[in-house]
């Protein structure tokens, strides 16, 4: 018998050390640095060959990832994959994230990697993978593993506000697996899927726990459908899963580099020669207690350095406070914080309106004096703006949407619809909104809880004409926004926000800290 280990790391997005760079020098349970120790540590232990492979979303998403590709001049990838090339995987799959920066800035990112980029179902016009080859052969240990990669579908959504090709074409996980898996496993002994995407069922009952309309996630109808495949990485939802699916081992690794996946396969000769699967096993490996790679350190500690002193540069002093304690507090009574946001995008749109979010629960505002690091750790996303012409239905509707943020507990205390939270944190797709007065009240069914809506001391009517500012990721309908789209767009600014936050901030060095409390969320039966 031989035993085939193999390993995983998804979303690591760029976060290298353990810090979340919300203070300085901090040492937190993720980072590269401790999942490429966790890698080194099980490929050597190991008793037979191994398999290492990245799931994709490392290129964007941390301080360091926007700095390396928005700050330094000029922008080179390369500071950031020389830090991966020190963990020589055997493949990796592009994520949604890779695209953040453009097809250009990817392709450079592509060409200064040690990884082969396995990529089956985001062709060019002419039916060709955009980057990289469908699938990888590797024969180790006299053992062939065939490894298929693919993408979720959430990648086509940055079409509409990244610097992408219109000539990128998608095809369903499923669709390409049926068609190669059966070819892989006539010329392989192991077939192994590694899918940037997640499951849209739940790995206990099956029952659906996300909407199938936009197919981001099929990882279950995936392992229902196509038989043949032996072993199964997933990534994109940032859980921590490992498990058996119709008796296929799954890993998903978190996120950040807080868990590396393991998928052993014990592996006895078959009838005609080569290997056949006789078990399995799954499980994630938490990182947080590793020491540092010592390589990845030594790659990273200028780099390390230069962002830290970049995220320190003082840009503008408060007058008042901008600063808030809790942001789920924040997202129903309405802070200096995000009305200084709203402030930035009216202005620089030169909006009616304007729709912002928290995207996560680690920021707290912007401290005095506020810096590099304020911003980045608040606005973390490397997204423009857009300027979208709507009318008053599209507006009712989407703060319909956005009230489904809420939901009520046993004892109708007003909680968070736990949609938002699993299987995936999703605090990013609820909006505020600056520039009209409104009242969510969460004791009123879905769809019917938008109350006194008004724009300067009028009721919105169905047919009024706005002019709202927002990311361009839910001005192409990101997050299931379906009243927005791409034709409705009638300028854009692809600056980055956290860019453009730092123009207004150097234009206006005194910022006054001011709050009109202009929505409410509120629990009133009616």
């Amino acid at each position: 018998m031989l035993t085939l280990t193999i390993l995983s790391t998804s979303d690591t997005h760029g976060f290298i050390f353990p810090t979340n760079y919300v203070k300085p020098r901090a040492h937190m349970p993720f980072g590269l640095i401790r999942a490429a120790s966790v890698l080194a540590a099980e490929q050597q232990a190991a008793p037979g060959p191994v398999i290492t492979i990245d799931d994709g979303d490392f290129l964007a998403g941390s301080p360091l990832a926007y700095y390396v590709a928005q700050v330094q001049t000029p922008p080179d990838p390369m500071p950031l994959t020389r830090i991966y090339n020190q963990i020589h995987y055997d493949a990796a799959i592009l994520g949604n994230h890779e695209f953040d920066y453009g097809t250009d800035y990817l392709e450079r990112a592509i060409n200064t990697t040690d990884r082969p980029v396995i990529n089956a179902n985001l062709l060019d016009g002419d039916g060709r993978p955009l980057f990289g080859q469908r699938y990888r052969i590797i024969e180790k240990d006299g053992v062939k593993v065939a490894i298929l990669g693919l993408t979720t579908r959430a990648v086509m959504q940055w079409k509409n506000h990244a610097n992408v090709t219109d000539d990128v074409h998608f095809h369903t996980a499923v669709s390409i697996a049926k068609e190669l898996v059966p070819f892989l496993k006539k010329i392989a002994d192991v077939v192994i899927v590694a899918y940037h995407g997640g499951f849209e069922r739940s790995l206990k009952t099956g029952k659906l726990i996300e909407s199938l309309s936009n197919g981001e996630n099929e990882a279950y109808q995936l392992l229902k459908e196509v038989k043949g495949i032996d072993a199964l990485i997933t990534g994109h939802q940032h859980r921590k899963i490992a498990t058996n699916v119709f008796d296929v081992p799954v890993t998903q690794p978190g996120y950040r580099g807080e868990a590396v996946g393991k998928i052993t396969l014990d592996l006895v000769p078959a009838d005609g020669g080569g290997y056949v699967v006789s078990s399995s096993t799954a499980r994630v490996i938490e990182t947080k207690d590793a020491v540092f790679d010592e390589d990845v350190a030594v790659n990273s500690h200028q780099l390390d350095k230069t962002v830290d002193y970049w995220l320190a540069e003082p840009l503008a002093q408060i007058d008042g406070d901008l600063t808030f304690k809790s942001a789920q507090r924040a997202r129903m009574d309405e802070t200096a914080y995000t009305e200084f946001i709203q402030r930035v995008q009216l202005t620089t749109m030169a909006a009616d309106i304007s729709a912002t979010s928290l995207f996560n629960n680690e920021g707290h505002g912007f401290e005095n004096p506020i810096t590099m690091r304020n911003i980045m750790t608040n606005y973390v996303y490397p997204d423009g703006l857009a300027l979208e012409l709507i009318n008053g239905k599209d507006l009712k509707a989407a703060l319909e949407k956005s009230a489904t943020y809420f939901s009520l507990s046993a004892d109708q205390q007003i909680i968070v619809n736990p949609a938002f939270y699993s299987p995936k944190l999703r605090h990013y797709n609820y909006d505020m909104y600056e520039g009209i007065d409104y009242r969510i009240n969460v004791a009123m069914p879905i769809g019917k809880r938008i109350e006194a809506l008004t724009y300067q001391g009028q009721p919105v009517t169905d047919d009024q004409m706005f002019k709202l500012a927002l990311n361009r990721y839910r001005a192409g309908g990101g997050g299931h926004y379906d009243m927005f789209s791409a034709d409705k767009i009638i300028a854009e600014n692809k600056t980055p926000m956290s860019q453009l936050i730092a123009d207004y901030l150097r234009q206006h060095p005194v910022v006054t800290a001011t709050v009109n409390h202009n929505f409410e969320v509120i629990n009133e039966p009616r």
